[in-house]
């Protein structure tokens, strides 16, 4: 067992307790600025470190991985998901990578549910009007939206949030299906009461709301590309916390401008912060800058599993959140 105390190198601001709590048990480097560190910076951090602890944010690369110190034994992600970082190429490297799964969970179902209400209820058309002083009261026929239940509700990808979105929308009455790599258990399933669709595309031109929520990975690149997009049903609406690169986001533009989708609610974006600026234009488009995460609960839980991987490590042990190459 090591007694010393392990140097952590943290590439962002985290919640006051997470980094009150490192600063306790390691020798850490906090990040004052609130800003991502260059790629010069990360090289110059994962040579001085024994772990570093990036976020989405950092792109930890081939190349990058290249130029850290021998010292560099553990990768600590802040985040659950880890497409951020080539973890084959660390761990050739002899670099563990940990990530922290499960805490977002329920914290991204509700901003699914949120971006659903959003859009087919038009909530954000209310709120401008509302506050640009334009309302004139009340009309019969003003803002008329939809009801959400008895709705169905497709569900690409069907993991923990896309369980914890099942759960809400079968409270609002809405009927789920989903389409999966695996089936879900017998069990399960029917407790849920979900329709499971082997192909997607049967699916999709089925549904009033589609929600994506799986990861990105080389086989759901561009998954909902302008093909599959377009078997969607004119009046149907598309919801995405996921990851961005799930969607081809021109494609999509394209038909919401064209009036062959009802409408979409955006937490991610398939390049970062370079939205198409025809999509920012769309009256039936919620954008939201990547909230689904955004709670001080859900952030403080991530922080304890970042701390519980490195502790562990710095233990001897295998951190309980390892991910392990080829079973992302």
């Amino acid at each position: 067992m090591r007694t010393e105390r392990l140097t952590v190198v943290v590439t962002r601001r985290l919640p006051e307790p997470v980094e009150t709590r490192m600063k306790e048990l390691f020798d850490v480097e906090l990040r004052d600025p609130d800003a991502p560190m260059s790629r010069e910076e990360l090289a110059a951090a994962m040579r001085r470190a024994d772990v570093l602890v990036p976020t989405i944010t950092d792109h930890i690369d081939a190349t990058l991985l290249a130029q850290a110190g021998e010292r560099l034994k553990l990768i600590a992600n802040y985040g659950a998901g880890v497409d951020n970082i080539d973890v084959s190429t660390a761990r050739q490297r002899g670099i563990l990578v940990s990530n922290t799964p499960g805490v977002l969970t329920e914290d991204t179902a509700d901003m699914t549910m949120a971006l659903m209400l959003a859009v087919i209820r038009r909530i954000p058309e209310g709120l401008a009007v509302m506050q640009s002083g334009q309302w004139q009261g009340w009309s019969p026929t003003g803002f008329l939206g939809g009801r959400i239940g008895g709705r169905r509700l497709g569900i690409l990808g069907m993991g923990r949030i896309g369980q914890a979105v099942a759960r809400r929308a079968s409270a609002f009455g809405m009927q789920i299906h989903y389409n999966n790599r695996k089936r879900l258990r017998p069990e399960t399933e029917a407790a849920l009461e979900a329709t499971w669709w082997e192909s997607l595309d049967q699916m999709v031109a089925r549904m009033d709301v589609l929600s994506i929520n799986c990861p990105h990975t080389p086989s759901t690149f561009h998954l909902m590309n302008a093909r599959r997009l377009k078997l969607m049903k004119p009046s149907a609406v598309i919801i995405n916390t996921s990851r961005g690169e799930v969607i081809d986001e021109n494609a999509l533009t394209r038909m919401l401008r064209a009036g062959e989708l009802g409408g979409a609610g955006l937490d991610v974006y398939e390049h970062g912060t370079d939205i198409n600026p025809r999509l920012k234009e769309l009256p039936n488009v919620v954008l939201l800058p990547h909230m689904g995460s955004a709670t001080l609960e859900g952030r403080i839980e991530m922080g304890e599993k970042v701390i519980i991987n490195i502790k562990t490590f710095a233990d001897g042990h295998r951190p309980p959140d390892q991910v392990v190459p080829g079973m992302l």
